[in-house]
């Protein structure tokens, strides 16, 4: 199987979010199906349901959890070449059509968050932006049309 890339930031979260999983929300949710076995004729029991869709849910995001961190690959950023745009890199881009200016950061697909600036080496803008050094021109189709922006720096 492909390791995939990930930062220590974004490994720690995923065993955050699995602990989480294991210590808090998994004893709550048994109890709440115990608690709504209690009631009674579980056939028509609402409580019931939602706990048991709940438990599914739970046992799905473990599993899924359970087998990013088994594959993740740890990339310390202090290793990578600090000339041009690898994994972990923090980068400002210049749309050149509209002089905004955008900062991202390059991580692996299980931490991406387009929000905090986060995107993965994976998506289309990711692949377009490693290996490019600033002063490249980025050019990247969209949906919405081919959008262009100029590498300013690596931060």
């Amino acid at each position: 199987m492909e390791r995939v890339p990930i930062t220590r930031k974004g490994y720690e979260a995923l065993k955050v979010e699995l602990e989480h999983l294991k210590k808090v929300e998994r004893p709550k949710n048994i109890k709440d199906i115990e608690e709504a076995r209690s009631h009674g004729d579980i056939s028509e029991n609402a409580e019931f349901e939602a706990a048991k869709d709940r438990q599914a849910f739970i046992a799905g995001r473990l599993n899924d959890l359970e087998y990013k961190l088994a594959l993740a690959e740890i990339i310390d950023p202090d290793t990578m070449p600090k000339d041009r745009a690898v994994f972990s890199s923090l980068v400002l881009l210049e749309n050149i059509d509209t002089g905004e200016k955008v900062e991202y950061q390059l991580v692996g697909p299980d931490e991406s968050n387009i929000e905090q600036g986060l995107i993965s080496v994976s998506s289309p803008l990711g692949k377009a932006i490693i290996g490019k050094k600033p002063g490249d021109e980025i050019i990247l189709q969209t949906p919405g049309g081919k959008r262009s922006y100029e590498f300013i720096e690596i931060l």
